[in-house]
């Protein structure tokens, strides 16, 4: 595996992040915006908004992967725990240690932090990103409900 560089989103950053945010909403089927791509980067980048994200590089400095993350407030316990968003490694990258070092730098800030857990969802049908999830974590007890406002 290589050596991979995980880190906070620099202004020179925002073409490299852009092309693998969309390249994450096409896998799940949704078409390029700009606005919202736009929306994104401006949430990464202020630090009153709950949106941060990591991007992993490789030696060169290529980005290949994202991860979008933020504090989850527990009220039960008052405790915060993570939520992570969205994790996604260009396709020519996977199997790089890309997502293995980007899943360790976010729990390495939840702990910093002092967060009880980290959390995410991902799509049923999406089996190799499973497979990945259920090496680096166990699959909680908790169903997922929605309504769409």
């Amino acid at each position: 595996m290589t050596e991979i560089l995980v880190e906070p989103p620099g202004a020179d950053d925002k073409n490299s992040w852009r092309e693998l945010f969309e390249g994450y909403r096409k896998f799940y089927k949704m078409p390029e915006d700009p606005e919202v791509a736009e929306r994104v980067w401006q949430w990464i980048h202020d630090p009153n908004h709950a949106t941060e994200c990591l991007l992993a590089r490789e030696p060169s400095g290529t980005v290949i992967g994202l991860a979008h993350f933020r504090a989850l407030p527990r009220p039960l316990s008052g405790t915060n725990a993570g939520f992570l968003d969205d994790l996604f490694v260009a396709p020519e990258a996977r199997g790089s240690g890309a997502a293995d070092a980007l899943i360790a730098a976010v729990s390495d800030i939840g702990r910093e932090r002092g967060w009880s857990w980290l959390r995410w969802f991902t799509a049923e049908d999406n089996h190799r990103a499973r497979a990945f999830y259920d090496r680096v974590a166990y699959l909680s007890q908790w169903q997922t409900y929605q309504i769409d406002l």
